[in-house]
């Protein structure tokens, strides 16, 4: 067995003296799609954060591709970001700069390619995301469905080993949901790209999701890992079943 991608050990998380969770261990496995559940303020997107190391944790650590992002020299930490990629909620595309100008940039910016190959290869991820012939369109111009395609190929740019999603099905209707959720399952089997995504929808989340971590706010911290459907059907604990079954306790 390989080693898992990312392995977050005993974690605790949180800002400044406030701590949102605490005591936080699971691994993400090479390829797998992993994604984090749990009621509106449990740590969710917290959590997140301090997986690609936006927030330094209070405690424990994350290790991605075995580097420690909170001790790891500035070399160390490049290579892991240049192997990693994010998809906000809101996309966060550059609204005064076209969808080809937007995807290539990490290419520009990151790698000694020649200017036409970087525009060549953002294309390339333009089309793959279903977006070929919308180079020269702003954000500003296309749909909510189409801004998040832009944002995933940019995430994609320099083809990560992980792609972290933020709420990617916020804010659109049903059947754009669910074609977003097909592109990630086609991405991930083509390409066999780990992801790790938070997401409260649970369509998407049985849909796409092979093992889900389960968050809850009273807990601050994990209540159950394993497969959706599996934890839905038969977990012990009642807050599980309860997030599955959409069944408020009683």
């Amino acid at each position: 067995m390989a080693d898992p991608v990312i392995r977050v050990e005993n974690l605790v998380a949180g800002y400044g003296e406030s701590v949102i969770l605490k005591d936080v261990d699971f691994t993400v496995e090479r390829g797998e799609i992993l994604v984090i559940v749990g009621g509106s303020g449990c740590g969710k997107s917290t959590l997140l954060k301090h997986m690609i190391g936006l927030n330094p944790p209070l405690g424990g650590r994350v290790l991605v591709r075995g580097v420690d992002i909170e001790s790891a020299s500035e070399d160390e930490l490049a290579r892991v970001h240049q192997s990693i990629g994010v998809l906000f909620q809101s996309s966060a595309l550059f609204g005064s700069m076209t969808l080809l100008e937007n995807v290539s940039l990490p290419l520009i910016d990151f790698t000694d390619l020649p200017r036409e190959l970087a525009l060549e290869l953002a294309r390339a991820k333009l089309a793959m995301v279903g977006l070929a012939g919308y180079d020269n369109h702003l954000p500003s111009e296309i749909s909510g469905g189409m801004k998040k395609r832009a944002g995933l190929a940019r995430a994609m740019a320099l083809d990560p080993v992980v792609l972290f999603f933020d709420e990617p099905s916020a804010g659109l209707d049903p059947v754009t949901s669910a074609e977003l959720d097909r592109l990630i399952l086609k991405i991930n089997q083509g390409l066999g790209t780990t992801m790790v995504i938070v997401s409260h929808e649970l369509a998407s989340i049985f849909a796409i999701a092979r093992r889900v971590v389960v968050l809850d706010k009273s807990a601050q911290g994990v209540i159950a890992i394993g497969e959706p459907r599996d934890l839905r059907d038969h977990s012990p604990d009642p807050r599980v079943r309860e997030f599955f079954l959409r069944q408020p306790r009683a």
